[in-house]
């Protein structure tokens, strides 16, 4: 079992790129690969999720030129894809599974989904129930609750959803399968999640129009190719936001970032705690992207309620990181969706903050934290989750022994380069 260690260290510093953006790396292979002609993406991620994307439509007969950083994708048009020849497996790819079912959907064929022990535990009732809705066939273990999941496709017909959950991925799943569905197809929030979907389909010709809290799209024919540069994923560079904050002296500059509105929940709760943070946009061809100033600050407690959870749910994990360094108590309510995310997010974190000496109450829907003014260190486990596991060794840095982290192979679901990137900034 793969393990890593962080040490103290005395400061961040430089400038730095963060990988592309994992979200919406998934949705450009996506509809890359149902439009029509060639998409040329720049900063891809291949991170192992994305690369099971890729495979996914592989397997469905879409050609793809990838690279490290760069795909090209010969798309096969709404109706091309043929039926795969084995299941599907999708690893650990929740994403993957989930915005795939709404394509699938709308194929006349049958189709085999399922992933890893994990991504089979993930629910999936939550998409397969609007998608039975709109005409198609999935069956699956506990009635369509969890992977490996069967579904066939073909006559759909719109309908109207009420995402009560404020989950981007169910939202996208249904907008993708009302490209193939009669009338209209609309999906309204609540809460709103993250709207790369939607900003996507504008720009490969769909039928899509937001008005307030309410996405609808209509049936249509085709897709058209795009050239696209994806922003630095926001999700990815918290670990060194949170670093430089919480290690005195640190200035770090990122550059290249994605700042969708929907994404940047964890700079406003960070500067409400009082983080010397400034950003600035340089760029919006459809997704806002610019650069981060960050130096190291000091932080004050927090309250983060359910209507700031949709905007920074993955980096849920690393706050509470700078929580638990934070002077005063933070309070995390309305976070359920961590605990079916790649592991049970609230458990694991309460579990290793605990081992290296920050003291958390572990809750229904999240956690209280008391601030400490660093951590002794020790040895934790990520659960195998990637953004658990990247946390903790963030936390090494401000501990007084290094903290050991088992079960860091998970890192390859998104940050491939996270180690390097980490070590680039150190000094």
């Amino acid at each position: 079992m793969s393990e890593l260690k962080t040490h103290p260290i005395s400061k961040i510093e430089g400038e730095y790129i963060p990988p592309g953006d994992k979200s919406i790396s998934h949705r450009l292979a996506m509809l890359g690969a149902i439009a029509e002609g060639k998409s040329h993406f720049t900063n891809f991620l291949s991170s192992d999720d994305c690369l099971r994307t890729i495979q996914a439509f592989q397997a469905m007969g879409v050609s793809f030129e990838p690279s490290e950083t760069e795909l090209a994708v010969h798309g096969a048009g709404l109706h091309g894809l043929s039926k795969p020849k084995q299941e599907l497996d999708l690893g650990n790819s929740g994403t993957t599974m989930r915005l795939l079912l709404g394509i699938l959907a709308g194929q006349s064929f049958e189709s085999r989904l399922t992933g890893d022990t994990s991504l089979r535990k993930r629910p999936m009732r939550r998409v397969t129930e609007p998608l039975r809705k709109m005409g198609a066939l999935i069956e699956g273990r506990d009635n369509g609750s969890y992977a490996p999941l069967t579904i066939r496709g073909g006559s759909l017909s719109g309908i109207g959803w009420q995402n009560e959950m404020a989950s981007a991925q169910v939202k996208s799943a249904i907008l993708l399968a009302g490209l193939y569905a009669q009338g209209e197809t609309w999906v309204e929030e609540q809460i709103a999640s993250r709207d790369h979907t939607e900003r996507l389909l504008t720009i490969f010709g769909a039928p899509f129009q937001k008005s307030g809290s309410r996405s609808l799209i209509r049936k249509t024919d085709r897709l058209q190719s795009i050239q696209f540069r994806i922003p630095g994923d926001i999700s990815s560079a918290a670990f060194l936001i949170v670093a430089a904050l919480l290690l005195p002296d640190s200035d770090l500059i990122v550059k290249q970032v994605g700042l969708n509105p929907t994404r940047i929940g964890l700079i406003q709760i960070l500067k409400s705690m009082g983080a010397n943070i400034n950003f600035e946009m340089t760029e919006d061809k459809g997704e806002p992207m610019g650069n981060i100033r960050v130096r190291s600050s000091r932080l004050e407690g927090r309250a983060v309620d359910q209507n700031l959870i949709p905007s920074l749910i993955d980096e849920l994990p690393i706050l509470m990181i700078a929580f638990a360094l934070a002077e005063g108590t933070s309070v995390v309510r309305g976070a359920e969706e961590l605990r079916v995310k790649e592991t049970d997010r609230i458990h694991s974190m309460t579990v290793g903050l605990k081992a290296i000496g920050a003291k958390i109450h572990e809750g229904r829907d999240g956690c209280v934290i008391e601030g400490v003014k660093g951590f002794e260190g020790g040895s934790v486990s990520s659960f195998g989750d990637h953004r658990t596991a990247m946390s903790f060794l963030i936390a090494g840095l401000r501990s007084k022994k290094g903290v050991v982290v088992q079960d860091t192979a998970c890192i390859q679901t998104s940050y491939p380069n996270f180690e390097a990137d980490l070590k680039r900034v150190i000094r």
